[in-house]
């Protein structure tokens, strides 16, 4: 085990960042402004060379794609103060695709666009595990939990959890002397659940808090399952400890699956509910484990290599050259083979018999104008109007 310890500390730490005001503005203006998610935005990225030349194309990109109002546009002024608050409490924002975005987190479909982080940037450079579970955890699931989060830590590895009550605070507690991540599903101007105020101080001292989300932005269910597959996407592996059959954590182990994550889960007894989601997940093909030996068996061929079992992203790199327009007969083609069944981009490709550039700039039009939508999957559908 002395081999693994060593292979871990010996991880770079990621590049600090070093936009300007003025670009780190241009984009948040993208990441907050309504019909531009993180799929959306990679479009933009790869047919514009700049956040500013992307912002400039937005109005007229919907109109093409049939937008019938104005697109609203984040301001610059409300972005502006959206920095100066998340400055003032500490933080820094890494941009996707930019120097200093964590490396892990760029393999997933669909990473967040502008990342607000607050304490120990190094950590993000460190191999991480997430560790979630039940809020309404047993003794039994807490203790196993910190012994695996202590144990884990103490071999160098950063542990990443979502600050909620139970397993989490019992993975994040035993984690703080040796790193550990907190992603929320909220802003870091509050603190939920309040229990855990003085464990969020904490360790935005000793380790990191990270959120996508607006510094003022307050619980909200929507969020956390997004915020889920931050968790996941930072992480090697995610270790799910009591989850019973409808919980939030069966969603973090299949976003981990999705993105070829190692799913491993703690057994727990038939009896209890808390148990029944993490058992099926066993029964599923999830690694089973019970000591921090049994993880690092399981992630030691990653940490030798060094490099992520990440499914590769479903965008494709296009070059800067791409076309910025369509042909009214381009556009009628490939808006005529779209409809309320998803297809995959794939799929449009082969039957518009038009290049891919062609038909990524026809779907990035129409998503601007909120007429198309994509799935987990990939696949897009195009919307009543």
């Amino acid at each position: 085990m002395h081999e693994t310890h060593e292979s871990i500390l010996s991880v770079q730490a990621p590049a600090t960042p070093t936009l300007s005001d003025a670009t780190l503005q241009s984009y948040l203006q993208l990441a907050r402004t309504p019909t531009i998610g993180p799929i959306t935005f990679q479009r933009l990225m790869q047919l514009y060379p700049s956040p500013q030349e992307a912002l400039a194309a937005l109005p007229e990109l919907a109109a093409r794609g049939g937008r019938k109002s104005p697109l609203k546009i984040a301001s610059r002024d409300e972005v502006k103060r959206e920095i100066d608050i998340t400055r003032e409490h500490g933080g820094q924002y890494l941009i996707c695709g930019e120097d200093g975005y964590p490396e892990a987190l760029s393999h997933i479909a669909d990473p967040p666009i502008a990342l607000a982080v607050h304490g120990h940037v190094s950590l993000l450079g460190k191999p991480t595990l997430a560790i979630v579970g039940s809020r309404n955890a047993s003794a039994a699931g807490q203790k196993i939990t910190e012994t695996l989060s202590h144990e884990l830590s103490g071999r160098g590895l950063v542990i990443a959890s979502g600050l909620a009550r139970g397993i989490d605070a019992a993975a994040h507690g035993q984690a703080l002397n040796g790193g550990t991540i907190a992603v929320l599903g909220n802003g870091i101007t509050h603190a939920y659940p309040r229990e855990n105020t003085d464990l969020q101080k904490a360790i935005l001292s000793q380790g990191l808090v990270a959120s996508e989300n607006h510094p003022n932005s307050q619980p909200q269910a929507a969020q956390f399952p997004r915020r889920n597959r931050i968790i996941s996407g930072l992480s090697l592996g995610v270790i799910i400890v009591e989850a019973a059959r409808r919980s939030g954590s069966l969603i973090t182990a299949r976003l981990a699956n999705e993105q070829g994550r190692e799913v491993m889960a703690v057994p727990g007894s038939p009896l209890d509910a808390r148990c029944h989601g993490s058992n099926n997940l066993l029964r599923e093909g999830a690694h089973l484990i019970e000591t921090a030996d049994d993880v690092l068996n399981i992630i030691q061929p990653l940490l030798e290599v060094r490099t992520l079992r990440a499914k590769p992203s479903r965008q494709l790199r296009l070059q800067r050259q791409s076309p910025r327009s369509l042909t009214s007969q381009q556009r009628s083609v490939i808006t005529r083979l779209l409809g309320p069944v998803p297809i995959t981009i794939d799929e449009l490709v082969t039957r518009s018999n038009e290049p891919v550039p062609i038909v990524y700039l026809a779907i990035l039009e129409l998503q601007l104008a909120g007429r198309l939508t994509q799935d987990a999957d990939g696949k897009i559908s195009l919307l009543e109007t």
